[in-house]
C-alpha cells in the first residue's frame, strides 16, 4: 500500500498581509507536492487561504455587507473559487488532477457521515487524484467550525491512516522559549516526558494563526498518539517537504507512539460531540486505564447517566472527580444504561473495540 502523507498550508504561508495568493510560494509548494507523488505517495493537502484570498478579490462587493458573518461566508465563497482555480493550473503542470473536498464538524460527528467522507477520499487518492481539503466556511457556523485548519488536517491524518502529517507555517517549529530570544531554540524531537505543554506555551512560544500554538501542540501529539508521525515546519522553505521526507533535521517532530484500529481512530475525533456521559467508579477507572488488561465498560462500574443518547452515540466517560477519561460508542440508550448502573452480568455499555481513551 501506497505511503499517504496530509499536508496543511496555513494562510500566512499562501497570502500576503493584502489578501493576494503568494504565487511563488504557492508554486513551489505543489511542485514538492507533486515530485512526492511522482515518488509513490498519497497526497491529501489541507489549504488555508480561501477567506484571506476573497478578503483581497472582493473588496467592494464586501463594503455592501454589514454583517460580519455574512461578509466572512462572502469572503469564502468568492475566494474558494480563487484558490481552487490556482491549484487546479498548479496541478496540471505536473499532470495531476485535483479535486475539492469541504468539510465541516458535522461530517465527523456521526459514524454514517464519517464513514461517507473517508470512502470519498480514499477513492480520490486510490485513483491518483490530490484531494484539496478546507473547511466549509460558507456554512460554518460557531458551533460547526474547527478550531482552525489543523484540527481538519488532524482528524482527516487519522482518517486516512496516514504515516506522517505536515503543518506548515511561518516559523521553523515549536520553541523552547520566546522565539525572540537569542537562546531559545527550536525542539526538534518533541517528548512528553522533557516537556509540557503548558510551559512551552506560558514560556512565549509564538501564536498561529486562530487556533494558536497551544492548538497546534494538542493536535500533534493526539495525532502522535494515535499512530501518525508529525512534523510542524516553516511552509516558506522552498525544499521544506523534501527536507522533512528526507529526514533533514528541519522543523519540530512527533514520532508516532501509538497505532490503534479505524473505529478508534473515528471515535478520536468525535470525542468533543459527545450525546451523554457516564461517571464511572475508582474500579472501573483502574480497569479501564490498566495498559496490560483490554477492558469494556460494564454497568456495574458506573455511578451515574447524564444525557439523553441513543444506541450508537458517542458518550464521554468521567472519573468520580468529573475527569474525561475518554469516550466510547453505547451500545444501548440512556435509559437501558440508568436501570443498569451497578448490576453485574450485563452486556458491556462500552465494548473494547468502540472505546478511546486519552491515555
Amino acid at each position: 500500500m501506497a505511503k499517504r502523507i496530509v499536508v496543511k498550508i496555513g494562510s500566512q504561508v499562501l497570502c500576503d498581509p493584502y489578501g493576494a495568493l503568494n504565487q511563488e510560494i504557492l508554486s513551489n509548494l505543489v511542485k514538492q507536492l507533486s515530485s512526492l507523488h511522482t515518488e509513490g505517495w498519497q497526497v491529501l493537502l489541507v489549504s488555508s487561504g480561501a477567506v484571506a484570498a476573497g478578503s483581497g478579490l472582493a473588496d467592494e462587493c464586501l463594503q455592501r455587507i454589514s454583517s460580519p458573518v455574512a461578509r466572512k461566508q462572502v469572503m469564502a465563497a468568492t475566494g474558494q473559487v480563487r484558490l481552487m482555480e490556482t491549484y487546479r493550473e498548479l496541478f496540471e503542470q505536473h499532470s495531476l488532477t485535483v479535486a475539492q473536498v469541504l468539510a465541516t464538524k458535522s461530517d465527523f460527528q456521526t459514524r454514517r457521515h464519517y464513514l461517507n467522507m473517508r470512502g470519498c477520499i480514499e477513492a480520490l487518492l486510490t485513483a491518483g487524484i490530490i484531494p484539496i481539503v478546507n473547511e466549509n466556511d460558507v456554512v460554518s457556523v460557531t458551533e460547526l467550525m474547527f478550531t482552525d485548519n489543523d484540527e481538519l488536517a488532524g482528524l482527516l491524518a487519522g482518517m486516512v491512516n496516514a504515516e506522517l502529517l505536515c503543518l506548515l507555517s511561518t516559523v521553523a517549529g515549536v520553541y523552547d522559549g520566546d522565539p525572540d530570544d537569542a537562546a531559545t531554540q527550536c525542539i526538534k524531537v518533541w517528548d512528553d516526558d522533557r516537556y509540557q505543554l503548558e510551559d512551552i506555551v506560558l514560556r512565549g512560544a509564538s501564536a498561529l494563526g486562530r487556533g494558536g500554538m497551544h492548538n497546534k501542540l494538542a493536535i500533534a501529539r493526539k495525532v502522535a498518539r494515535l499512530g501518525t508521525e508529525v512534523v510542524i515546519a516553516d511552509g516558506t522553505d522552498s525544499q521544506i517537504i523534501k527536507k522533512i521526507i528526507g529526514d533533514h533535521q528541519v522543523g519540530t517532530h512527533f514520532p508516532a507512539i501509538g497505532d490503534v484500529s479505524p473505529a478508534k481512530r473515528w471515535l478520536a475525533s468525535a470525542d468533543d460531540h459527545a450525546t451523554g456521559s457516564v461517571t464511572v467508579n475508582k474500579g472501573a477507572e483502574d480497569a479501564l486505564l490498566d495498559c496490560n488488561h483490554l477492558a469494556s465498560l460494564l454497568p456495574v462500574g458506573i455511578e451515574a447517566v447524564a444525557g439523553h443518547f441513543d444506541r450508537g452515540d458517542v458518550i464521554l466517560i468521567l472519573n468520580h472527580s468529573g475527569k474525561v477519561l475518554g469516550c466510547g460508542q453505547a451500545r444501548y440508550d440512556h435509559k437501558e444504561a440508568s436501570r443498569l448502573i451497578g448490576l453485574r452480568g450485563q452486556k458491556p455499555l462500552v465494548h473494547y473495540d468502540y472505546l478511546y481513551l486519552l491515555g
